[in-house]
């Protein structure tokens, strides 16, 4: 069995992780049950990347799977551009820089450069403004922060959430559960 963290959970995980577990509970049905409007429209906003359509440009990686076998994550990087350094993840509509858009970042750069990439510039891609917001490289107490909630993910304990209750569960679909 595959262990590797998904590095899209990172950001859920630190908006609830109560949320992020009922979503893996609910994975295996039509997405339909259970996105809302900003997972459909983030999934659409995708939809380029994951056809290897958002350009012909042959030193831009789209789409690519990556691994850390030291932080045991995985995933997709939206957009590496190979001559200048660039990573970006794309979203949809960017209201605000969440530290979860951050950590994705970090864990995309981390697996790049684990498999030989140099990585100089991060950046978030509001796709419904155009607009582009950079994110620092990490320095060592964003690294230290990162990787605890990493370790986080990785002793989570989904027993412990019966008690869970928290704001943002209760303004999405799993919020009508009552467990």
């Amino acid at each position: 069995m595959d262990s590797a963290i998904p590095i899209s959970a990172i950001n859920d995980f630190l908006f609830c992780p109560k949320s992020l577990y009922l979503h893996s509970v609910y994975s295996s049905f039509a997405t339909n049950t259970y996105h809302d409007t900003p997972q459909i429209q983030g999934g659409i906003a995708h939809e380029n990347i994951e056809k290897g359509q958002y350009t012909t440009s042959k030193h831009v990686l789209q789409g690519l799977s990556v691994y850390s076998e030291r932080l045991g994550v995985k995933g997709k990087i939206d957009i590496y551009d190979m001559e200048k350094g660039f990573l970006i993840e794309r979203k949809y509509r960017v209201k605000q820089l969440y530290k979860g858009f951050q950590y994705q970042l970090y864990a995309q750069m981390y697996c790049l450069e684990e498999a030989g990439f140099s990585v100089k510039r991060l950046f978030i891609q509001s796709l419904s403004d155009n607009k582009r917001y950079e994110i620092a490289l990490p320095a060592e107490k964003e690294k230290q922060e990162f990787e605890k909630v990493i370790a986080e993910m990785k002793a989570f304990n989904a027993i412990a959430l019966s008690n869970h209750s928290c704001s943002r569960c209760q303004n999405n679909i799993y919020g009508l559960l009552n467990w």
